[in-house]
């Protein structure tokens, strides 16, 4: 569903937009942040690891190259491969084609667990080493892992650091860009009533050396009457947002509605925070209420702010500190 317009107006002390520095990365591959090394291979070769090669390419199941977990499976010939692997090839031996049967590679479990590998994202500046079973595990909630594109509009399948995901957002989903702290925003939209779920908009915001996304949509509570919510997003960690914070306002006729909260990470995926709700909700009644008129075109100005929390140094409390 689009907006019959959306209109940005910028605030008094919003900077003339920036040119957002363009990082160039091969996508699909993940590249290291600000290193200008060709290689974007995240995975970690094994021949970089003494002593370790032959061990590592006998891990690895021959038909996904993924590398193999318990129960490892292999043919009366002795190759082996991946329980997930098992049942796509029909309990067909893939090197050999002779039926696979229930035959355990426990000589190989065993083997895989005297292992130590480093994270497949030490190229990304992880340092550490796991255990080959508690490799995965750590992988799947790693600082340093990169991060889901954070556009809401399309089921996007892209990832990388953040520098590459706000020029992917520029350049492929033609996400508009601005630059400070304060925001000013106009929604407009002729027949209010029509919503099916979907991402009105996405902007990102360039303030205190980061980016936030801001969230604007439209969608249904079950069956009842359709809502509108905005929401900001923080490009980084989790630890990192809660430095920051930020207020949202909508108003009209006299009335208004504040938000105030810190921005979730774009680790939590956009339905996540959409569903939790942790955001400036206005009902439809209440958004038309706001709209003035004959409440049948949704007219909506969204203003706000984003402030960084500074620790003071005598009393210990956060002060904010407003963008410069």
């Amino acid at each position: 569903m689009e907006l019959d317009s959306i209109e940005c107006v910028p605030s008094l002390d919003l900077t003339d937009e920036d040119e957002i520095q363009h990082h160039l990365h091969q996508f699909p591959s993940i590249t290291k942040p600000h290193n200008n090394n060709s290689n974007n291979n995240t995975s970690v070769s094994s021949a970089n690891q003494p002593g370790t090669t032959s061990v590592h390419e006998l891990l690895e199941c021959p038909v996904c190259t993924n590398s193999m977990y318990p129960p490892i499976h292999q043919c009366h010939n002795g190759h082996t491969l991946c329980s997930t692997c098992k049942t796509r090839v029909h309990n067909r031996c893939p090197t050999c084609r002779q039926e696979l049967g229930d035959i355990r590679c426990l000589a190989l479990e065993k083997v895989a667990e005297s292992l130590e590998l480093p994270c497949r994202y030490m190229s990304l500046g992880c340092p550490e080493i796991f255990p080959y079973y508690s490799k995965l595990k750590h992988e799947a909630v790693c600082n340093l892992r990169p991060y889901n594109c954070p556009y809401a509009g399309s089921e996007c399948s892209v990832v990388g650091d953040i520098p590459f995901l706000v020029s992917h957002l520029r350049d492929d989903h033609k996400v508009d860009m601005h630059s400070g702290c304060t925001f000013n925003h106009r929604y407009v939209k002729s027949n209010p009533r029509e919503v099916e779920n979907a991402t009105w908009m996405l902007t990102v915001f360039h303030c205190f050396g980061q980016y936030f996304c801001l969230h604007f949509e439209a969608f249904q509570l079950s069956m009842a009457a359709p809502v509108y919510m905005a929401f900001l997003r923080f490009m980084g960690d989790e630890t990192e947002a809660r430095n920051y914070s930020y207020s949202l306002e909508v108003g009209g006729n006299g009335r208004k509605l504040i938000w105030e909260g810190t921005p979730r990470s774009i680790r939590d995926s956009h339905k996540k925070v959409r569903d939790s709700h942790d955001g400036l909700i206005i009902q439809r009644n209440m958004a038309l209420f706001f709209s003035g008129g004959d409440r049948k075109e949704l007219k909506l100005r969204v203003t706000g702010r984003i402030w960084k929390e500074q620790q003071n140094p005598e009393g210990g409390a956060c002060i904010p500190n407003l963008c410069s």
